[in-house]
């Protein structure tokens, strides 16, 4: 299995554009052979000093596929390149991890 853990950081303000562009694609990824698990999260309140924030204008895509081809089969899908085009000019950043279980 691989993980991801996917950073992204829209332009102040923005991030609610952001994240109804990535709902919207959401199903076609679901769709996807070896999708496990692929959804956005943003900062859960009232945490206190236990929390390092991503902040308001950032949300993390928590991310689970089968294999790595269907990772790369995933980000060279024709919704993601779409997906990419209509968030370009609202993006500040974005930082992928991409991760093996250590157990």
């Amino acid at each position: 299995m691989i993980h991801v853990l996917a950073i992204i950081t829209a332009k102040p303000g923005m991030r609610e554009q952001v994240l109804a562009a990535f709902r919207a694609n959401m199903p076609a990824v679901h769709a996807e052979q070896g999708c496990i698990e692929y959804g956005p999260a943003i900062d859960a309140e009232g945490m206190g000093a236990i929390q390092t924030p991503v902040g308001p204008d950032s949300f993390v895509v928590i991310e689970k596929w089968e294999s790595i081809d269907a990772l790369k089969a995933h980000g060279a899908a024709p919704h993601m390149k779409e997906y990419a085009a209509k968030t370009k000019e609202m993006l500040a950043s974005r930082v992928i991890h991409v991760l093996t279980p250590a157990a």
